[in-house]
């Protein structure tokens, strides 16, 4: 072959895979999240205009939605930097990041959100939401103040000035403040839940009522059966304990904990071989559950079964290193 017709055959290659390339969305892996209609259309669009800020956003709310936050934070982040202007690309980063435990990271995101929009209160409630968890109540406060002082009917300032009482111990104002946002917003699942924990402290059946609204708000989510059956437990109604427990696996037969906690009912009861088989379901459900082995252990060891027991003890250290009660109970059967 001569050189010439060589060099146009490569650059006519060269050529084709640039088009390719062109063609291919930018800054989508190959993660088969990609790959779901949602994501892939938003993707196309991206493919034919990578410069438009707006359709990275889409496409991290729609990863977002898939529950492909590291990528959905990536596609927020792309947004800003593209179109710095816009506060909810920044308040859409900084809300992820706290969402995944990243306090730190997440409070300059949503500060240049609130530069960008004083006037935002999603922003300035997304900031007292950090304030509140880092326990600065005063300066909380001062943001949630600051939205209600311009809009009276924001249900998630009510909430948050419930959590803050919460954290207090001021049941009453928490209460007033979890009620507020439901009169504001009756389908405030949140609210409906911690209204049901405030009043399960307070040792008043009302508790149930408002885990009951909370579950039909969302029926795919058995948590407020299961804190059903913890009033039941926690007051030593054990049967309706289980009785809720049983119900919250009907919805979600890999619900562990409703698992865990009626193998500990049946050990209270002196069921060992049925407590056994409880917590041998959580290890098969969530095999690094060091409790599920700790306490199988447990009922092995109380049935007589020490070398076993001796085993699910040291398995639950495998998990856990510092777990206590296995750290004796491997010292009390090796003597």
């Amino acid at each position: 072959m001569k050189s010439g017709h060589f060099f146009g055959l490569l650059a006519a290659l060269i050529l084709v895979s640039a088009c390719r390339q062109q063609a291919a969305p930018p800054d989508a892996p190959g993660d088969p999240v990609f790959q779901h209609p949602s994501v892939q259309s938003v993707s196309e669009r991206i493919g034919r205009d990578p410069g438009n800020a707006r359709l990275y956003f889409e496409r991290g709310l729609a990863l977002h939605n898939l529950e492909a936050d590291s990528f959905a934070i990536r596609d927020f982040k792309k947004a800003a930097s593209l179109d710095s202007s816009k506060s909810e690309y920044f308040s859409a980063v900084g809300d992820l990041m706290f969402q995944h435990k990243d306090v730190s990271g997440s409070l300059p995101w949503i500060e240049k959100a609130l530069q960008l929009n004083p006037n935002d209160p999603n922003a300035r409630l997304k900031v007292a939401r950090v304030l509140i968890f880092v326990k600065d109540y005063p300066k909380a406060f001062s943001e949630i103040n600051t939205v209600l002082r311009r809009n009276a009917m924001v249900p998630e300032a009510y909430f948050l000035k419930g959590l803050i009482y919460k954290d207090l111990k001021d049941t009453s104002k928490a209460i007033s403040s979890f009620q507020t946002t439901l009169q504001i917003d009756p389908s405030h699942r949140d609210a409906m839940l911690l209204l049901g924990a405030v009043y399960s402290w307070k040792n008043d059946s009302l508790a149930l009522r408002y885990y009951d609204n909370a579950f039909r708000e969302d029926t795919s989510d058995v948590f407020p059966i299961y804190a059903k059956g913890m009033y039941f437990q926690e007051r030593h109604q054990y049967e309706a304990a289980k009785e809720m427990y049983k119900s919250a696996i009907l919805h979600d037969r890999d619900y562990t904990n409703a698992y865990f906690n009626t193998g500990y009912i049946l050990m209270q009861q002196d069921s060992l071989e049925k407590a056994l088989r409880q917590f041998d379901l959580v290890t098969r459900l969530d095999p690094v559950n060091a409790k599920a082995y700790y306490n199988r252990g447990l009922c092995r060891e109380m049935m007589g079964d020490n070398a076993a027991a001796l085993q699910d003890y040291k398995q639950a250290l495998t998990f856990n290193e510092q777990y206590t009660e296995a750290q004796e109970a491997v010292k009390r059967l090796s003597q």
